[in-house]
């Protein structure tokens, strides 16, 4: 649970730093910068905005790159955790179903 917990502050920070970069970079308002930043690590890029500097262009391709990094880490780290939450349930459910069955058994058998 501590990496995961790292890893959402990594990739807050990453969104904060593209959204401060894309805002003076390209002369945005906060939310359209915000939102490209968004879209351009979700990988959905629905072209509505795009840089337009060499810079930006440049930056953008080490944001998706460094970005597209720690969103497959973060799945990773969130589907293990999510793993070891089921099967410590299944073994609980294991446990229970064992002892309803010896409760049972003890009641036919006195």
């Amino acid at each position: 649970m501590e990496n995961f917990g790292r890893l959402t502050v990594m990739l807050i920070t990453f969104i904060a730093v593209g959204t401060i970069v894309f805002r003076y970079a390209e002369g945005w308002g906060w939310l359209d910068a915000y939102y490209f930043s968004v879209m351009t690590l979700s990988t959905v890029g629905y072209g509505d905005l795009h840089p337009t500097t060499p810079f930006t262009k440049i930056f953008s391709t080490f944001y998706i790159l460094g970005g597209l990094g720690i969103i497959l880490n973060f799945v990773a780290v969130f589907y293990e955790y999510r793993q070891l939450a089921l099967d410590r349930f299944s073994k609980k459910v294991d446990i229970k179903e064992e002892e309803i069955t010896k409760e049972i058994l003890n009641k036919r058998n006195p």
